[in-house]
């Protein structure tokens, strides 16, 4: 099983990196881009016959606790068979 994890900034906090790769796409000549929020994606291979749910704890709870800041951040798990 493999586990996807997708980490953004929350809606409200300011994305410099987010803002200069807008700016560079622009000017670059990609355009119709409204925004651009930059992230983290982490995958994470899981062991063989591990439970799904008892999973997707384990996982929801590394990415809290170590792969986002809560307080900035928001993160998303995805779990592949």
């Amino acid at each position: 099983m493999l586990a996807k994890v997708f980490v953004t900034l929350k809606r409200g906090v300011l994305d410099p990196q987010g803002t200069a790769i807008h700016h560079a796409a622009s000017t670059i000549g990609f355009h119709g881009f409204s925004d651009v929020r930059q992230g983290k994606y982490f995958e994470i291979a899981l062991d063989p016959g591990i439970e799904a749910g008892a999973a997707r704890a384990e996982v929801e709870k590394f990415a809290h606790e170590v792969l986002a800041n809560p307080v900035i951040e928001d993160y998303e798990v995805e779990l592949i068979p």
